[in-house]
């Protein structure tokens, strides 16, 4: 997997080459580039598809220890991700977490096209059961550790408050233990994971909002009906936001389409790009 240091640090992605329009995917928290490994698939014979890993507890190189990391700092590392690979008419697509939103309206010169897919949005932040234990497990001291461990047991990971919460189908044991790894093993890592979430803003998303209406070019919103942390009136008001912006739903799947439907999420990126 290629790598590239960045102002905040080593990022690591994948990049399926070609010569194809360029779509640009950012999975959530505690996942990993290999969360579109199956969409990555599929749409590699027609398009370059470009997965990096953020710092958002699974990635495999801790961050600059005297860089501030938040969500302000993943936005700033998206866009220089973006310019230091020279990748122009974009299509940015994000599942779960919001960070693409405020991306299109601060960094929007080379995007093309926006999708959004079952994520964060408004004030539904942090999202879910698996949010807010997130938010409890940075404030308390081990509670990550403890988190990564509960998480790491076979029995536990379809409860509600884990990958259960995620996706109607069971994640293969080996991606979810590779998403878990860095949490489970690597202090430096813990300590990102930690100072990101607890430099969350509850009005980051509000104000992104805010400023959707400037997005001019074609967005695509695609939510899960059977999402049990997105309320699915969020996703119909991002699509009523975007100025060219439009609703898709997905049926039989929970917030991450990649893993329940990605031949179907597939199908309607490849089908968005084109027609756009």
């Amino acid at each position: 997997m290629p790598e590239i240091e960045l102002s905040a640090g080593t990022i690591a992605y994948e990049d399926t080459g070609g010569p194809g329009p360029v779509l640009v995917l950012l999975h959530g928290l505690v996942h990993d580039a290999l969360v579109w490994r199956t969409v990555a698939a599929e749409l590699a014979p027609d398009h370059r598809v470009i997965a990096p890993t953020l710092p958002y507890g699974s990635h495999r190189k801790a961050m600059r220890a005297d860089v501030p990391l938040s969500p302000d700092t993943v936005i700033d590392l998206i866009a220089e991700f973006l310019d230091r690979l020279d990748l122009r008419e974009v299509t940015l697509v994000e599942s779960d977490c919001g960070r693409a939103q405020t991306v299109a309206v601060r960094h929007p010169e080379r995007l093309a096209r926006l999708v959004l897919i079952s994520c964060e949005a408004f004030d539904n932040y942090p999202p879910g059961a698996p949010g807010k234990m997130i938010a409890l497990a940075c404030r308390v001291p081990g509670g990550i550790t403890l988190m990564s461990r509960a998480l790491g047991l076979k029995a536990l990971r379809r409860l509600p408050v884990g990958i259960g919460a995620l996706t109607r189908r069971p994640v293969p044991d080996e991606i979810v233990d590779g998403w878990l790894r860095p949490l489970r093993t690597d202090p430096a890592v813990r300590a990102d994971f930690r100072r990101y979430n607890l430099a969350v803003r509850k009005d980051e998303l509000l104000k992104a909002a805010d400023g959707l209406g400037s997005f001019d070019r074609p967005a695509l919103v695609v939510w899960a009906a059977d999402d049990l942390m997105m309320p699915r009136e969020h996703g119909r008001r991002l699509a009523a936001l975007l100025p060219k912006g439009r609703y898709v739903e997905i049926a039989d799947s929970r917030t991450l389409i990649a893993e329940d439907q990605p031949e179907r999420l597939a199908d309607e990126l490849r089908a968005f790009v084109a027609e756009s």
